[in-house]
């Protein structure tokens, strides 16, 4: 790979990103030292790591500027690097140097892993060779060589801060709220970096942007793709909207397609969003949307993407972990026509909960509380319902089935990251339905 061969590569963190792109650099070439801050993982992910990758643990990062390529791991911030580096790349500007497929980027507050795992599916039920990568979990750098027809990539802010020259065919921005603002300076900051997914592309080049979000809809201006936006509530032309119970998707000079939602297994208006945003990503790469939409009744919701995972006494459990900031737990508590009993809290982004306050009061009767972020959520929901915290996770699943009644719901929604007590959302959500599986245990013994 150009730029790559005979060069002096630090790579900034050992998480899965971090490893393929040492693997990456050091197959093409390159000398690899790879650092993390963490004292040696006994773990055998590292196993994976090519033995001729030079690694440093437990100890502070060497200084960038002795090297000729830094490249970050998502989670470093730029301040750790920015000012002594020669050159950054991120793993997505590495990766687009040598993904030869056309790439559909995907990027948003909210929704981006359900997007892109259904433009996936949406683009092998209409016959293409398509595969989802990036930041829900596949390092973007295992598609390189790859057959592919299409790579299909999340992108998160963090990993928008370290592209260079990266040009997606087509860039798809879902929405804009409040999030990372314990890494981002403040709102604009964290909207300029989601923006950084247009910067390079061309006139022939696509943006599917959501304008039904005041903040994306304002990066159409300086776009210079060609623009396909997407509405729920009006229509749109050229564009993609829900009308009837279908998405409309039109384009110039061509009649409009409606392709019915029928028997989608998706639910929520949220999802809807999702779908109207992988639609016309299909329809923009100019593969047949009605063929691709064979997929949507067989597409069910992630992991820990509002998952019922058990039903004890009448009352529903359902795990919707994934819901790290507030405006994804916003739809998550919109989603229930049941009263709920919400299990909230985590590691606090420096978000501010009024709205979320708002929204619950209509819709929860009692809220119990973990982690980090229960007495700044305790702050603004006290009044509104009854509010109990609890010092772990299982303990508030044990509350929360003390306090539910039958019909309601048990709603795992944190609004908050995890890192306080958990390593991820996943492991949060799998913890969740542990304790509500050993409440089901203690119903039948």
């Amino acid at each position: 790979m150009e730029g790559i061969e005979n060069q002096k590569v630090l790579v900034l963190g050992l998480g899965a990103t971090g490893r393929s792109a040492a693997n990456f650099c050091i197959a093409r070439g390159a000398s690899v030292l790879a650092a993390d801050e963490r004292a040696k993982d006994p773990s055998s992910e590292l196993e994976e790591l090519d033995p001729r990758v030079e690694c440093a643990f437990g100890q502070p990062f060497p200084d960038p500027g002795k090297f000729d390529l830094v490249v970050p791991s998502p989670g470093v911030p730029p301040e750790r690097y920015r000012d002594r580096a020669q050159r950054v790349w991120g793993d997505i500007e590495l990766a687009y140097r040598s993904i030869s497929a056309p790439i559909i980027a995907v990027t948003g507050t909210n929704g981006k892993s359900t997007t892109v795992c259904l433009l996936e599916a949406l683009l092998c039920a209409a016959g293409a060779r398509a595969r989802a990568a990036g930041n829900l979990g596949t390092p973007a750098l295992e598609l390189v060589g790859e057959p592919l027809d299409f790579a299909v990539l999340e992108i998160s802010s963090f990993q928008l801060e370290t592209v260079e020259t990266f040009r997606p065919a087509v860039a798809v921005i879902l929405n804009i709220t409040p999030d990372h603002l314990d890494r981002h300076a403040d709102f604009d900051a964290y909207t300029s970096a989601k923006a950084r997914i247009l910067v390079n592309q061309r006139s022939t080049d696509t943006a599917v942007l959501n304008f039904d979000d005041p903040a994306v809809a304002a990066l159409a201006e300086n776009a210079s793709g060609r623009v396909f936006p997407f509405r729920t509530q009006e229509a749109v032309s050229p564009g993609a909207f829900l009308d009837a119970g279908s998405v409309v998707l039109c384009k110039e000079d061509a009649e409009p397609i409606r392709i019915s939602l029928d028997g989608m297994q998706l639910t929520g208006l949220h999802n809807r969003e999702n779908v109207l945003a992988a639609l016309a990503a299909v329809y923009a790469v100019g593969v047949d949307p009605r063929c691709a939409a064979d997929a949507l009744a067989s597409f069910a919701n992630l992991p820990h993407r509002c998952e019922l995972v058990g039903q004890i006494r009448g009352v529903r459990y359902v795990d919707d972990s994934k819901a790290t900031n507030p405006g994804a737990a916003m739809c998550s508590l919109a989603g229930f026509s049941e009263n709920l009993i919400w299990i909230a809290g985590g590691r606090d982004k420096n978000l501010a909960f009024d709205e979320l306050a708002g929204t619950a009061a209509s819709r929860v009767r009692a809220a119990v509380l973990i982690g980090e972020s229960a007495p700044k959520l305790e702050a603004v929901l006290a009044g509104r319902m009854d509010v109990f915290n609890a010092a772990s996770l299982e303990e508030a699943v044990q509350r929360a089935s003390q306090l539910a009644e039958l019909g309601d719901v048990v709603l795992l929604s944190p609004a908050c990251a995890s890192q306080d007590q958990f390593r991820d959302f996943n492991e949060r959500g799998e913890r969740f339905r542990a304790a509500v599986g050993e409440l089901q245990t203690r119903e039948v013994s």
